[in-house]
This record gives structure tokens, sequence and C-alpha cells, in this order.
């Protein structure tokens, strides 16, 4: 009597295999929600009018231009209030979850990687943290200050009221400061490619005047209002993150050089 290859045997363990990988991700994705849902906890304690920070007032206060005669902002849905606050409350709860968010992602994709790249992405979570929070800070004391006056006072027509919605304001506001956030993580990234082998030093210092033309495209594609300044205010900063990222590049270990890819 015969027996056939034990090919099943194979297929349904190589299944078993992208299911337990499957799960692992689900797993990590429910962590990573619940770090989210523990910051958006924090983050509507944060907007909750009663509260004892008042974000959504103190966001108000420091990019909505004054009105003596009316207020400046103006709410015009039943429930513009309720969601526009918990949408901030949202990408509060993102911001303070970055930290878990980024180590799910790296403890999933980490078993593929060497040692010496775990060392080196587990040195790098701490940057990635500080360069988020530094974008987002970046944000709040030049860009979008800028940004929400070009935009408001644009127009001086003594004809034209402008009042904008709360929904409106709190996402060009929150739009801003989280594409700032992500933008400073490009010299984390451009590091990374460098000690992967994938790039190095002297090639990206070659490829200066690409790099400006794509930043520029960039900027115009992620920018929240088009306009030319906020176009600007996004471009200037990531070209510059080009050059940080060109000098941590010369910092990376030679003999990473040889690694294959």
């Amino acid at each position: 009597m015969t027996t056939k290859p034990a090919r099943t045997d194979e297929a349904g363990e190589a299944s078993m295999t992208l299911i337990e990988h499957l799960i692992e991700l689900r797993s990590r994705i429910i962590k990573a929600g619940i770090g989210v849902l523990i910051g958006m906890v924090v983050g509507f304690i944060a907007v909750w009018p009663q509260g004892p920070i008042k974000l959504i007032d103190i966001l108000i206060l420091t990019f909505a231009p004054v009105n003596e005669r009316f207020a400046p902002i103006q709410s015009v849905g039943t429930t513009e209030q309720f969601t526009s606050y918990m949408k901030v409350a949202l990408l509060v709860g993102v911001i303070l979850a970055m930290p878990v968010i980024v180590y799910q992602l790296l403890a999933f994709i980490i078993p593929g990687l060497t040692a010496s790249e775990k060392r080196l992405i587990f040195r790098a979570l701490p940057f990635v943290t500080f360069f988020f929070l530094a974008g987002i800070a970046f944000g709040w004391f030049v860009t979008t200050p800028v940004a929400i006056r070009f935009l408001i006072g644009f127009s001086d027509s003594p004809l034209i009221q402008t009042q904008p919605t709360l929904s409106d304001f709190l996402e060009t506001v929150s739009m801003l400061l989280l594409i700032n956030g992500i933008v400073f993580e490009l010299p984390i990234i451009i590091y990374v490619l460098a000690y992967l082998n994938v790039t190095t030093a002297k090639q990206l210092a070659g490829y200066r005047r690409y790099a400006l033309v794509i930043v520029v495209i960039i900027a115009a594609f992620i920018t929240p209002t088009g306009d030319p300044v906020n176009l600007i205010l996004l471009a200037l900063p990531m070209y510059l993150l080009y050059e940080v990222g060109i000098i941590l590049a010369r910092f990376v270990p030679h003999q990473t050089q040889t690694r294959r890819v």
C-alpha cells in the first residue's frame, strides 16, 4: 500500500504559520488600539469643557483671530461640538500612544531582523518619539500660527466676516500639527535606511536637487489647505530635515555597509 508525500502536512504547517502571523498582527493592533484608547481618555479629560485643562479653548485662543465684535469660532451643527471635541481627544490619544504604536509595529517586524538591527531599532525608539514631539512643537509655535493667520486674514474686505466653524478650525489645526510630527521623523528614517545599506550619505548628498523637487511635491500633496504659504512652511523644514538625515547617515558604523539587503 503506497502513501502520498506529506505535501498536505507541509501546506497545513505553512498555513498555520500564516495564521499565527495574522493572530500576532491582530494582537499587536489590539494592544496599539488599547494604548490609543488610554491616551484618548487623557485627551477627553484635556478637552472636556468643564475640565481643568480645556484644550479646545487653548487652541482657539492660541490660533484663532480674536475679534471684539463676535466669537472667533462658530458652531452651526447640532453634533458639531461633541464630534469636534472627540476628534481632538482621539488625536491626543494617538500622540500619547505613539511610543506604544511604534513599539507594537516593531515587535511584529523584529523577529525577521538580525540582533544588530534589533538593537538599532530599540535605540532609535526614544528618538522616534522625540522627533515626533519636536514636530508637534514646531507646528504649534511656527507652522500653524502663520498658516492660520494667512488663511483667515487672506481677505481684509469689510464685506467678509471671518468666523470659521468649530469642526473646520479644529480639523485644520489638528492636521497641521500631526503632519509636522510625521515630517520630523524623516532624519530617523534616513538613518535607518543608511544603516540597512539601502542608501549612503554620499548618495543622499548627490541627490540634493532631486530631493528638493520631491520635497516640494510631497509638501504640496500633504498640505491640508493647499495654499502656498503652508506649502513653503512644510517644504522648508522637510528639506532641512533631509540635510539632518544626511548628517546622521555619516555616523552609520562602517561595518554595516557590507550587509546584504
